[in-house]
């Protein structure tokens, strides 16, 4: 049985995700408003301004004068809950996700005519589900929440007119929490007691860039993403005063977790003085999730050999996202964006939860820059995303069965402000 529970409770780090940003798995694409009106195609050619430090760092090369860049990107989600058969009594209210924000800040500095440095303050990975109280599948989810915050500092370097190549270490720091509430096997309208998880970590990675410009209209860009190895350290706390009470206590736990490397390829093509083209593919290797470990040391009772190591399947699969998208030159103060992505998701149909209750997703976006003189720009951008329909189909001792389909969609907005010296 405690098991059974706190297998429940460990699996934090990646549980502990909303499905509704509006990238693939627990991934954020909200690190520059500017790309975003165009649905994030080009992110690794356009290198329009210092929110390529982590677009393509290689592509600080084009910017010629020192510069900031700074801006904050909402999520409102929408969830509908549909067809929900559960042998745990309960509600399904839906809409478990609150309006969450991510901020960005960048920074480049021209050097010299070949050299350029760049920071950059992030968020790649999160979001947060809190279900209602009474949830129908609290067994498998309840309260969960998971952030990433990167430093970047990089650097630059143009080898001549066509070729630059860019390189910056990350610094990247994790947390998360989870609750959840146990049904009681022998009498499921009450609660046999609650799993409450926190842990964080800082880890290391790198992002990696080459700019192409194969003439002053055509360029093409290309961008890794390090993977990064986390070992969250935190406690596990189980709370019971009736069945469980036994397994009641404080634990030390730690678990690994890679996020995943991606590369995206982009290519920025200029029509004429006014129209821009854009189009890019991110391949990112979600497949490194196949299972998650949990290792607890300090475990008392007489279920500590049961709590020793804890793994819980997961089955992630690789997945691609294709953009194309367009910008318009209304006139020298205004530019019109907009663009279509769509993005697989990495779950697959036999161990998806209501943690993650995620399917492939479709989303449009539009925006626009207002730059009222050369030395200010304001980008606004909106971005519609619509997710096909996600079934749940769940049966394990003490926490019930749980069936449901899942209708998720997601509207994004943006603003980023990027003052040039």
């Amino acid at each position: 049985m405690s098991k059974r529970l706190l297998k429940t409770g460990l699996a934090m780090a990646i549980a502990a995700t909303s499905s509704h940003g509006l990238a693939s798995g627990f991934a954020i694409n909200e690190q520059s408003v500017s790309a975003m009106g165009t649905a994030f195609a080009g992110r690794s050619s356009a290198a329009d301004d210092a929110t390529t430090v982590f677009g393509n760092p290689a592509g600080m090369a084009r910017l010629k004068r020192e510069q900031v860049s700074g801006g904050l990107a909402a999520i409102i989600a929408k969830s509908d809950i549909d067809d929900a058969e559960s042998s745990i009594p309960g509600s399904n209210d839906g809409d478990m996700v609150p309006f969450v924000a991510a901020p960005m800040g960048y920074y480049v500095k021209p050097l010299d005519e070949q050299w350029s440095f760049g920071f950059g303050l992030y968020v790649p990975f999160g979001l947060v589900t809190d279900y209602e109280r009474n949830f129908q599948g609290r067994g498998y989810a309840n309260l969960s929440e998971v952030r990433v915050i990167t430093l970047q500092p990089t650097l630059s370097y143009r080898f001549n007119d066509q070729w630059s190549v860019g390189f910056g270490p990350t610094l990247n720091h994790i947390e998360g929490q989870l609750t959840s509430t146990i049904p009681n096997p022998f009498l499921p309208s009450s609660a046999a007691g609650q799993v409450k998880v926190k842990g964080d970590d800082f880890a290391m990675g790198f992002n990696a860039g080459v700019l192409f410009e194969l003439n002053a209209a055509t360029r093409f860009g290309l961008t890794y993403h390090s993977k990064v190895d986390y070992k969250l350290k935190g406690h596990t706390k189980v709370e019971s005063d009736g069945l469980l009470a036994g397994s009641a206590g404080k634990y030390d736990a730690s678990l690994e977790l890679q996020t995943p490397e991606s590369v995206d390829f982009s290519v920025t093509h200029a029509l004429d003085e006014r129209w821009t083209l854009y189009a890019g593919s991110t391949w990112t290797r979600w497949s490194r999730l196949q299972e998650i470990t949990v290792d607890n040391k300090g475990v008392a009772g007489p279920f500590a050999a049961n709590l020793t190591t804890i793994t819980e399947e997961q089955g992630w699969h690789d997945t691609w996202a294709h953009a194309v998208g367009a910008a318009y030159q209304l006139n020298k103060q205004w530019v019109l964006r907009a663009g279509v992505a769509v993005d697989q998701s990495p779950t697959n149909n036999r161990h998806r939860s209501p943690r993650i209750p995620t399917g492939d997703r479709t989303i449009f976006s539009v925006g626009a820059g207002w730059s009222p003189n050369d030395d200010l720009t304001l980008d606004l951008a909106y971005s519609y995303l619509m997710e096909e329909d996600a079934k749940i189909d769940l049966d394990e001792p003490l926490k019930g069965s749980y069936r449901a389909t899942y209708r998720n969609s997601a509207h994004g907005l943006g603003a980023q402000v990027t003052y040039r010296y």
